[in-house]
């Protein structure tokens, strides 16, 4: 479409002034439905609505003449209704509904740049866009709308919508400026009252709906942020009314309307997504259920008595299926063919777990040292490990009660495993990593280590050998002093070892390891990182941004579904006593440990490369195409990272340059201004004062600002998402949480472990049913769901008229998959063994594009699940 000018507006046409002449255009909707199936009520009462004169209609507001007598705003077409609603049959499953309208017009109202839709039907609809053919002196015009549309009665302002052209607040044409404005204010809203389902507001809130006061002490949890104790980023506001017992706290809704929790209504899952999730819900819980009442295994129903059993839920499954009422509804909302597919009631191996990449080709791989180091480079949470740059390491904690004792003892220990060098050599020549839990985690050991629960602040030594992968060296394991904190601490050191106790004490303490990583990974790198520090973002772009502005456009895709995800996280799972508690070690201290975690947070710092050199593992270097270099050369995490990385940065670049020449436009976008100031006065408000925030005065800071968002909620949540199952499915390898500490010589704990090595490990580690939660868990968030959008894709062709936009983003695609067979070229390169390592799973948590399903790769453009 062209730009809307003068000169398009002077166009002789064939038409005199003044004469009428009829435009045709097709809209296109998704009625209301649910799951796979039309909402019959709605559509009855829709009909009727039609046949009393209730219609659902369309007004054009001019982009080019403005009313006098209406503050100038754009002036407004006659309405149009939608034709033939009534008579319209179409496929349950239809994607969306095409109707004819017929607008009136005349030259006075020229180009039209946006519209009014008013629904007088009873029930909402989903807009999907609208087409205007044969405008004169134009031609087409197109908007995109992805919007759900209720009854005019629910809206105090009129529901407007504009072409898919892309203005900055000052370019914008006149007659649409109110429009503009006032439809961010609606956005914002006031701040008061309870949100309902068809409001559209964007608005912020802290932590404090966690809790249930009203149940007891046991269930109330600390609000998370609006203090320097517990700061955290803000999430969407719902107003619900505060609870009667503590109104400190926001009410709760009862578990069973959880998904009725307010979120926008445009930030919902669609419904194919919604019916995916339902589906692999049902499975999972009926999973978790069946062994819940049944015993499968053995007469010890509340353990895994040897591997072979937990092999048995991938290979054999759960072949005693009860019949559980559950199961029926479960018939009633599913189609019979896909209940078959998901639950396996033909008769085939009911309720199996698909097999965990990591045991696929190898069942016993994981356990061996190098697959161990090779996770912290190529695994679910490859974003912690560090270069050790002083020995021993040193702890910043209170010296005065937290001592490096073991790490002192440690040289001893390692130094005949240096490949010849000495440990200075070994720092000096970068060859000293490790995997650190011990300050995040020692302030509350003592606290966690009062319940079932029994961890260690576990430190993890290793060291880059000649041939690319990283050895385990040394694993320092501390707890705190068992009469009193100022005592200090008290810690053990353990080696590699293969046989014997000391062999299986070596492989517990490698489990304590993963028992850190694995709740650290979930509530900080997963949870925190991206989808908490994102969804203030999210707020910000919809409270400033207008649709048509360039960064709305740019970062909108980035948003998709989170703010939904979020709430039903907060919902059903990071809430007190939620899932999360019960499967990760820090049980109620969870999300407390996140708020602390935060203190740390430096958003410049959530930049690939930025990330890399902080923690060590790389280097300033401008020769290098990425501007540094790894100084673990196959680091596939790193690697592919770095590629993703810089194909968004140029893609941002070339976006950026077409809308602001000079630094001095981003300075005068009030918009732009608005939004960076929204979101860190209120959005991160508990880290406004912070010093490092980007000014957001020049180009530069624009792109490296939008380059961070997007890599946050598309790359680096896929590379901490989409292996929790390929990996952490096989509860060995990543069990969740602890309950006993090693057995002590001479103990019958200690004779178990020499007689027993099987059964003693697994006693030690996440119990058979808290699995099996967990493994459901981690299956569903694993998954990629049939509407999917991933980067360098969009669901909506049209998002822009700006053919330079356009052209730039096809590059972006190619890009992409140039990226995808360097991948695939490196995973079959013999030469780099952190590529597949011992398991033999080809690294692909960073290969752009996937099928459905759990396939462990795959980068959707959002933080979708």
């Amino acid at each position: 479409m062209d730009p809307i000018t003068d000169e398009n507006m002077n166009k002789k046409t064939k038409h005199e002034v003044g004469e009428i002449k009829k435009i045709q255009g097709t809209v296109v909707l998704m009625k209301k439905k649910f799951l796979d199936s039309n909402d019959l009520t709605a559509s009855v009462t829709d009909r009727f609505d039609e046949i009393l004169g209730n219609k659902v209609s369309l007004q054009l507001i001019s982009a080019v003449n403005g009313d006098p007598e209406k503050e100038l705003r754009g002036k407004l077409g006659k309405p149009a209704n939608l034709e033939d609603w009534d008579t319209k049959i179409t496929a349950l499953t239809a994607p969306g509904v095409t109707f004819n309208v017929t607008f009136e017009w005349e030259e006075e109202i020229g180009v039209p740049g946006a519209f009014i839709i008013k629904n007088s039907h009873h029930n909402e609809f989903y807009l999907k866009t609208v087409t205007l053919e044969d405008v004169p002196g134009h031609g087409r015009v197109h908007f995109v709308c992805n919007s759900w549309v209720y009854p005019a009665s629910c809206y105090k302002k009129d529901r407007v919508f504009f072409t898919n052209q892309t203005y900055l607040p000052t370019e914008t044409p006149a007659p649409l400026r109110c429009y503009r404005e006032e439809e961010l204010l609606t956005l914002r809203g006031n701040g008061n009252g309870k949100l309902e389902e068809w409001d559209r507001v964007y608005d912020y809130d802290i932590y404090n709906d966690l809790s249930e006061p009203e149940k007891g002490p046991k269930h109330v949890r600390p609000i998370l942020g609006g203090s320097s104790e517990y700061p955290y980023p803000r999430r969407g506001r719902t107003g619900r009314p505060p609870a009667e017992t503590d109104p400190r706290h926001e009410s709760r809704i009862p578990l069973f309307k959880s998904l009725s929790i307010y979120v926008p209504r445009d930030e919902r899952f669609s419904h194919l997504k919604f019916s995916d999730l339902v589906a692999y819900g049902l499975k999972s819980a009926v999973q978790f259920i069946v062994p819940e009442v049944e015993a499968q295994f053995d007469s010890t129903p509340s353990e895994f008595d040897k591997f072979e059993d937990i092999l048995q839920l991938y290979e054999k499954g759960i072949k005693k299926v009860p019949n559980f009422p559950l199961l029926e509804s479960i018939r009633n909302q599913i189609p019979l063919q896909t209940l078959k597919e998901l639950l396996r009631t033909d008769g085939e191996q009911p309720f199996r777990f698909p097999t965990p990449q990591v045991i696929k080709e190898d069942k016993s791989a994981w356990r061996t040292d190098e697959e161990f180091a090779r996770e912290m480079l190529a695994g679910i949470n490859p974003v912690v490990i560090c270069r050790l740059q002083e020995f021993p390491p040193n702890s910043k904690l209170n010296p005065q009660v937290y001592n490096n004792e073991a790490s002192s003892k440690t040289k001893e220990c390692i130094e005949k495993n240096l490949e010849g060098l000495t440990i200075d050599e070994a720092l000096n020549n970068k060859k000293l990593f490790t995997l650190d839990y011990h300050d995040i985690l020692m302030p509350y050991l003592r606290r966690i280590n009062s319940t079932s629960t029994k961890i260690y602040a576990t430190r993890t030594l290793l060291f880059l050998k000649n041939d690319g992968t990283l050895k385990p060296l040394a694993i320092e394991m501390s707890l705190p002093h068992p009469e009193d904190d100022k005592l200090g601490e008290v810690s053990e050191v353990y080696t590699p070892a293969e046989h014997g106790a000391e062999g299986t004490i070596w492989q517990l303490a490698k489990a304590y390891v993963a028992i850190n990583d694995s709740g650290y990974h979930q509530l900080i790198s997963h949870w925190l990182y991206t989808h908490a520090v994102i969804e203030p973002f999210i707020i910000a772009t919809n409270r400033q941004l207008s649709v048509l502005h360039p960064i709305h456009k740019l970062l909108h895709p980035h948003f998709r579904d989170t703010m939904n995800v979020n709430a039903l996280a907060r919902q059903t799972l990071i809430n007190g006593g939620g899932l999360l508690e019960r499967t990760v070690f820090p049980s109620k201290y969870a999300m407390e440990l996140s708020a602390v975690a935060y203190k740390g947070w430096v958003f410049p710092e959530q930049a690939l490369p930025a990330d890399l050199i902080k923690r060590g593992v790389a280097v300033e270097d401008l020769k290098s195409p990425h501007g540094v270099r790894l100084l673990i050369e196959d680091y596939p995490y790193a690697v592919d990272g770095l590629e993703i990385w810089s194909a968004i940065k140029t893609w941002v670049e070339d976006y950026c340059s077409s809308y602001y020449k000079t630094d001095d436009i981003i300075q005068e976008d009030l918009e732009l201004q608005s939004w960076w100031n929204d979101l860190r006065e209120k959005g991160h408000g508990d880290k406004k004062d912070e010093p490092w925030w980007p000014k957001m005065q020049t180009r530069k800071e624009l792109v490296e600002t939008c380059t961070t968002i997007i890599w946050v909620a598309s790359a680096l949540h896929a590379a901490v998402n989409f292996g929790q199952y390929p990996y952490g499915g096989y509860l060995p390898n990543r069990p969740a949480m602890s309950r006993r500490f090693i057995p002590e010589r001479d103990t019958p704990d200690y004779a178990e472990l020499e007689s027993n090595p099987e059964k003693a490990f697994l006693k030690t580690v996440t119990p058979q049913m808290l699995s099996i939660l967990g493994i459901s868990l981690i299956e569903i968030l694993s998954r990629h769901t049939a509407d999917e959008v991933f980067l360098g894709q969009r669901d909506t062709p049209e998002w822009t008229t700006d053919k330079e936009a356009l052209k730039a983003f096809e590059r972006f695609g190619e890009k992409l998959t140039e990226i995808e067979d360097r991948i695939t070229r490196m995973n079959n390169d013999e030469k780099l063994r952190n590529r597949t390592g011992p398991a033999k799973m080809p690294y692909t948590l960073l290969f752009p594009t996937s099928e459905v399903g759990l396939t462990g790769k795959g980068i959707p453009n959002s933080v979708s699940i």
